[in-house]
């Protein structure tokens, strides 16, 4: 299954880093975070409970960068 979200980071080394955290996350086969369009793009594992690898991605992202946003409405 893959899935868009909203994100809102500050700079394109941010999107990397985000994006190598959030692929280091159990659950995500592929993760690819684009900066000019402030969308990240996750392919999850198969029977993968989408809202916890989320949240768990959320969080991985925070940790390398503080001030980032996921928006997973």
């Amino acid at each position: 299954m893959k899935k868009t979200y909203k994100i809102e980071v500050d700079c394109a080394n941010c999107a990397l880093k985000m994006e190598e955290a959030a692929k280091k996350v159990e659950g995500v086969l592929e993760a690819t975070v684009s900066f000019m369009t402030q969308k990240m793009k996750v392919e999850f594992e198969e029977n993968a409970d989408v809202d916890s690898v989320m949240k768990s991605v959320l969080k991985a992202c925070r940790k390398v960068e503080s001030d980032c946003e996921i928006f997973l409405d």
